[in-house]
């Protein structure tokens, strides 16, 4: 074993980043015996150095990040600030000055992951990830390399905890949205401000770096189509529980029907309960591949969190010093496919759609005539009358598979129908 250690430099020392410095200690002995060389704390840049943090040596702190990375004698910059700026540049410097590099830095990569691969091809150096997508869960690494003979043509899942819980909780005890997303916010899962989870951000930016991955194309964040949860509705679930579904938050990539395009997207959908998919509970993260050798592999576990995260940064430390020590380097940016991204409105699936009628003969009939004018072919139809006796009903169709943009069509002209009062809510059905 060589003796002489190789130097870490930590950029971010909160939930995330303190778990790292603690493993990094705890398990100095094993990373070492693992790695062929000790591995070494050489510095950690944080905002505010008056923070007293335990298990690491106050003199290793600092708040000027760029001067810890231009050193010259890091090895490697585990990167856990987050963001676009200054973790944009503070890892392009690593490279210019001979470091490799290991983020957890979703939003950076979904928007600017083939520079940052680029500079890295550059210098020779590393760029490692896969804390960026789901937490613990070993997802980058299967995807380009264990998989890298295969051809994958689906990824579908749950990639972010927070709307997992709600949405779970919604859907187990009939919770409302505001009252389910209160409790996630007391028990730590949703933040104070939740935007980034709930409307659908998170989950996108892991969109675009796993359909990037699954089909060596470059998919940025500007790529993925987006819907929040926050319109989602008990009455939703009680539709999903009539059909032996359920509700998830779901992000979506695969090759189109041809092969020369792909989609990437992010909304909630109507799964079947006897998807694997469908069990997954609580915070927990699940995502399902489809290819065409291996056929469907699920990975499971807990997708964030300070222990879960740090544990899938240590795994890519250990991979960027063991290469750093045979003076290699990993898989970089694989793009060769160059797949055009397509629209929406070319993405085919099932739909369930809730209307407001009014509750008197013949509007069954109109509303299918508007679906057949749009050659959207219907599945199920469930009309029934309202308690209230307002005269309205609740009409409620289920199709075959049609594109968005069909069905687009078909909801505005379901809007001009005298007998249509409006449209209570479109999801999408998936997991077939």
């Amino acid at each position: 074993m060589r003796t002489r250690p190789l130097k870490v430099a930590l950029l971010g020392c909160g939930v995330v980043g303190s778990e790292v410095a603690r493993i990094m200690t705890t398990h100095a002995d094993d990373l070492a015996a693992r790695i062929g060389a000790p591995v070494e704390l050489a510095g950690v840049a944080v905002r505010r150095p008056s923070k007293v943090r335990e298990g690491i040596d106050a003199s290793l702190v600092t708040t000027d990040a760029t001067a810890l990375v231009k050193r010259g004698d890091i090895d490697v910059v585990v990167e856990v600030i987050g963001g676009i700026e200054p973790a944009r540049s503070l890892i392009t410097t690593a490279f210019e000055h001979g470091a490799s590099v290991v983020s957890a830095n979703k939003a950076l990569l979904a928007q600017d992951g083939a520079a940052l691969h680029a500079a890295a091809e550059e210098h020779g150096k590393d760029l490692y990830y896969e804390a960026a997508v789901a937490g613990a869960i070993p997802l980058i690494r299967p995807l380009r390399e264990s998989l890298a003979g295969d051809k994958v043509n689906r990824v579908l899942g749950i990639v972010n905890g927070t709307t997992n819980f709600i949405l779970d909780k919604m859907d187990s005890t009939g919770a409302g949205y505001q009252e389910a997303l209160d409790e996630a916010t007391a028990l730590g899962y949703a933040e104070a401000d939740p935007t980034a989870d709930v409307e659908g951000f998170d989950a996108a930016a892991k969109a675009a770096i796993l359909a990037g991955i699954a089909f060596h194309s470059r998919v940025r964040l500007d790529d993925v189509y987006r819907e929040g949860m926050t319109e989602v509705t008990a009455a939703d679930f009680r539709s999903a529980t009539e059909m032996g579904c359920t509700i998830k938050l779901l992000a979506i990539c695969e090759r189109a029907g041809d092969g020369r395009s792909v989609t990437a997207r992010v909304h909630p959908a109507m799964i079947p309960l006897s998807h694997p998919l469908a069990s997954v509970r609580g915070a927990y993260n699940a995502v399902f591949v489809e290819s065409d050798a291996s056929g469907q592999l699920m990975f499971y576990g807990p997708g964030a969190g300070g222990a879960p995260t740090a544990s899938a940064v240590l795994g890519d430390l250990v991979a960027v010093c063991r290469n750093r020590l045979s003076g290699a380097t990993g898989p970089g940016e694989s793009a060769y496919a160059a797949l055009p991204v397509s629209g929406m409105g070319d993405v085919v699936t099932r739909f369930h759609i809730s209307l407001d009628v009014a509750d008197k003969p013949g509007v069954l009939a109109q509303v299918a005539t508007v679906f057949s004018e749009h050659g959207v072919s219907i599945d199920t139809v469930r009309q029934q009358g309202r308690q209230d006796g307002d005269g309205d009903a609740s009409l409620v169709v289920v199709t075959h598979r049609a594109s968005d943009a069909s069905l687009s069509g078909t909801v505005e002209a379901l809007r001009k129908l005298d007998t249509v009062r409006g449209v209570a809510s479109i999801m999408r059905v998936e997991g077939e």
